[in-house]
């Protein structure tokens, strides 16, 4: 029996397909060792050394500690069952550094005393694995350097500057290569948008009407000079850049100048055609897609994060059930920064647009040069297997995410290898005398003379039709040329866009930090950090995010550079292709030499005594002259004036962002602060004083001051966007009474209460709890309609929660298993036993396999329950008497 090894259970059903009866094909499940994720893992021999925390020897040449984690002690277990019975190991993992490394730590562990063939292959079919099968190789010993150098250096990164986090900011937190070089380029977008100042501008457009075609016209020039457009604006000052000012060329048009100049314009008729330019033009199809741009693709127009991306693409190319017994991988390997396309699938893309498009649609093929250094490491761009599987004949096999995804990579393999779009781009010049002086204005049309590659492209491409129009030609009222309104239209400059998740993939690529690995964990670790949260689809910095990034620019200035970065990850490139010693470069980062910065080592030691919590500076109090900060706190932000105190302190509420929060905010919040110190006013019934107060989840009032015999004051959360500074008492007396008492169940005695909760207002009578309705109020509601909502049967336990997914049925039970919305997140069920999904899992991706294995880790809660029971029984039989009277009160309360 030939023993052939992969990462994943569905990769293993898929190559299976392929393979005769002489073949067993198993899954390592992902990595097998790793170092140390926490104390408890690191082996006892080791605990005693000053290194130990770290998991890397630095004292003996930066050997890395590993360890076989519980997760995988059981598939290693299985495997080593296996090998007992075969004759040859086939190691047939991913191509890239991560799968080399698994394949070499799996012989690591194995140590197998059979022959031993390492394969590899860009896409999952039989012609792909047969030719791997038929050459096999060695482990590249130099792409598990670099993978193994990547994981030391980022734990030397990690483990080394994190300390100095947990002292100087705050406890739990974590630096890291990439992830704190990411946060610095969303936190100085965000820095360029605070000091960023608007400037307005105004312009003088109009429409013009012949043949029934409307079309636009935008005055260009007056007297020679161009009116200014938000291009020619300092965003440091907002004034006109100086170098304009000095040249005298560009106008700055404000409201009066342009009211102006279109009241002249609609006078000074007629105008007339100056000039009708019209050339050709050619645009060119994009590449195939490498990692980094099909997320950017996947998140613009599937509204895809790129974990998500990566997880449908891993689906897609792991191998998807294809009906009559055919399973195959859909798409070539996904992780790669290549261009390339194989020969064959260059044939097959000639193939198939001359018989789907016709012959004038293919003239040659197409070769995109790659960028990357090592591009090598995966040799194709992400492709379909086979072309002929079109998107439309996959719909009965594809669940929604994966269609999508699988037409977006489909459709610009093809759209790579078809000739350009030809395009005829038509400029109009409009000359008027108005008021003495030249005005010229102009309009633009584009059309598509031959679509090209459009045909198939995942962007549109919008034609501007202009009318057949000569030089010479009259325009105004009486000519076929006409006027149909003309306006002063006001502009202001944008700050430049918050990065979204898409557009910061981009931007790390173009800066070389990171690899297409890297990119998507990457986005999401910052996040779970709490160092940069969302605002739809934008991305914005935390003042957590701030501070840290503050701290090491500020300290360690060359670790969070984006050169210094990119050098790191050009060295460990070196390292796979045998160019850089994987010692020396270590000992560089973390000791200091030349080519690798001052080492980290002896930078944290002189830095540490210098280091000071960080503050971010916000200006001088108007009034005190004192300076305002933001400081952390221990559970949110908050700002301080001066020397802090009573008075000189305010929360930052959560809805306020640093862009937002300008000095004269922090002064607000400050006086907002001060003046919920005074009351409101007094409760009617209880004489206690009522605050309107504002907190780091918005404003909200409170009854009574906190004290040492009232430590937690009653509060109530005021509705959002209400002022605390309007709220007057008898809102805050409405607002305090929940919840409130309604009365006693007139057959238990127990009390009915209104309130509200998580999930909006609700009745509750003992444990019995019914959501009131939109049509009842919680401030009126009474006893005898609570009476009736809890009449009423309480919905089963998924009544209440969205199905998100169907995944499929229990090959054993026959069970239908679901995606379900919990309260505390989706979690998957088969109506027995319920599990949460991982963070990192989106509900939508779930496969059955991934399904059953959650299933199968949690925790057996019937099979306790029924060991409980026989105890308890075995206990009764014994003292059978004295049991029988508490026997009966727990069958009672079972009920």
């Amino acid at each position: 029996m030939k023993l052939v090894i992969v990462e994943s259970p569905a990769k293993a059903k898929t190559i299976g397909r392929f393979l005769g009866k002489e073949y067993t094909v198993a899954a390592s499940y992902g990595h097998v060792r790793d170092l140390p994720g926490s104390a408890e893992e690191i082996p006892e021999e080791f605990k005693s050394k000053p290194w130990a925390r770290m998991a890397v020897d630095i004292e003996n040449d930066f050997k890395p500690i590993y360890v076989i984690s519980e997760d995988s002690k059981k598939h290693i277990a299985e495997l080593k069952k296996l090998l007992k019975k075969a004759d040859e190991i086939v190691l047939a993992t991913d191509e890239d550094r991560e799968g080399e490394s698994i394949s070499w730590h799996l012989l690591e562990i194995l140590k197998p005393k059979v022959p031993v063939k390492r394969i590899a292959f860009h896409e999952i079919t039989q012609e792909a694995i047969d030719e791997a099968l038929a050459n096999p190789r060695d482990i590249n010993e130099e792409l598990v350097r670099a993978q193994e150098s990547r994981r030391v250096l980022d734990r030397l990164f990690g483990y080394s500057l994190s300390p100095v986090l947990w002292k100087k900011v705050r406890p739990k937190l974590s630096a890291g290569r990439v992830q704190s070089v990411a946060v610095r380029i969303v936190v100085e977008r965000e820095e360029e948008r605070k000091a960023f100042r608007v400037a307005e501008y105004w312009s003088v457009d109009a429409r013009l009407v012949k043949d029934g075609i409307e079309f636009a016209v935008s005055v260009i020039e007056i007297d020679g000079e161009q009116p200014a457009t938000g291009k020619d604006f300092d965003p440091d000052t907002g004034e006109l850049l100086s170098d304009l000012r000095t040249r005298g060329d560009v106008i700055h048009l404000n409201a009066d100048d342009a009211a102006k100049c279109a009241a002249a314009l609609k006078t000074s008729f007629p105008w007339t055609v100056r000039s009708v330019e019209q050339k050709e033009a050619r645009q060119r199809p994009q590449p195939p897609f490498m990692t980094s741009t099909l997320q950017q693709a996947a998140s613009s127009l599937l509204n895809f994060s790129p974990r998500k991306t990566m997880q449908v693409a891993q689906r897609l190319y792991e191998g998807m059930d294809l009906g009559g017994g055919e399973r195959e991988g859909l798409i070539s390997y996904m992780r790669t920064d290549s261009l390339t396309l194989s020969t064959r699938a260059l044939e097959e893309a000639a193939m198939l647009i001359r018989a789907r498009f016709g012959p004038k649609y293919y003239k040659e093929a197409r070769h995109y040069a790659t960028k990357s250094k090592n591009a090598q490491e995966a040799h194709e761009a992400i492709r379909p297997t086979r072309l002929s599987y079109a998107p439309d004949g996959l719909r009965s096999y594809l669940d929604q995410d994966e269609l999508a995804l699988y037409t977006l990579i489909w459709n610009r393999t093809v759209a790579s290898q078809m000739p350009d779009a030809q395009l005829l781009r038509t400029a109009v010049d409009i000359e008027a005398t108005a008021d003495g002086r030249r005005v010229i204005m102009r309009a633009n049309g584009s059309v598509v003379v031959f679509p090209g590659y459009l045909k198939v492209a995942d962007i549109a491409q919008k034609d501007t039709q202009l009318p057949p129009l000569s030089e010479g030609e009259k325009v105004g009222p009486g000519h076929p040329l006409d006027l149909v309104d003309i306006e002063a239209e006001d502009h202001f400059t944008q700050p430049p866009a918050r990065f979204t998740e898409a557009s910061l993939v981009r931007r790390l690529e173009e800066q070389g930090i990171g690899r297409p690995s890297t990119y998507a964990p990457t986005i999401s670790t910052i996040q779970q950090r709490g160092y940069i949260d969302r605002k739809g689809k934008a991305l914005y910095p935390t003042f957590l995010g701030i501070a840290v990034t503050k701290l090491l620019r500020d300290h360690f200035p060359e670790y969070v550079d984006f050169d210094f970065t990119a050098r790191m990850e050009d060295a460990l490139d070196d390292i796979s292709n045998g160019e850089q010693d994987a010692l020396d470069f270590l000992k560089g980062f973390y000791r200091g030499d030349g080519n690798f910065g001052h080492g980290l080592q002896p930078q944290i030691e002189r830095e540490m005594e210098r280091i000071e919590f960080p503050a971010l500076a916000l200006g001088k109090d108007p009034k005190s002259g004192d300076e305002l900060v933001v400081r952390l706190g221990k559970s949110a932000p908050y700002i301080q004036r001066g020397e802090g105190g009573e008075g000189n302190t305010a929360p930052i509420p959560q809805d306020i962002g640093y862009e937002e929060l300008s000095l004269e905010k922090a002064v607000e919040l400050l006086e907002a602060r001060a003046k919920g110190n005074e009351p409101i006013g007094t409760h009617p019934e209880t004489g206690e004083s009522i605050y309107a107060l504002v907190g780091p989840y918005g404003p909200y009032v409170q009854l009574g001051e906190i004290s040492e015999e009232n430590k937690k004051p009653k509060r109530a959360s005021l509705p959002k966007g209400s002022d605390p500074g309007e709220v007057d008492v008898a809102t805050a007396v409405r607002l305090l009474s929940l919840p409130r008492d309604l009365g006693k169940h007139p057959g238990t005695g127990e009390p009915i209460v209104a309130t509200t909760g998580r999930f909006g207002p609700y009745i509750k009578c003992d444990k019995e709890t019914r959501s009131i309705p939109a049509g009842d109020d919680i401030y009126t509601i009474g006893l005898d309609r609570a009476l009736k909502l809890l009449a009423e049967p309480k919905r089963s336990r998924h009544a209440t929660k969205k199905v998100l997914k169907t995944v499929g049925s229990d090959p054993q039970t026959q069970k239908t298993i679901e995606v379900y919305e919990g309260r505390y997140g989706p979690y998957v069920s088969n109506g027995d036993v319920n599990r949460s999904l991982p963070k990192d899992m989106e509900p939508q991706t779930v496969t059955l396999e991934q399904a059953l294995e959650l299933l199968a880790k949690a925790p057996n809660k019937k099979k306790k329950s029924k060991a409980k029971a026989k105890k308890i029984t075995k206990g009764k039989a014994k003292s059978k008497a004295k049991s029988k009277p508490k026997a009966k009160t727990k069958a009672k309360t079972r009920d």
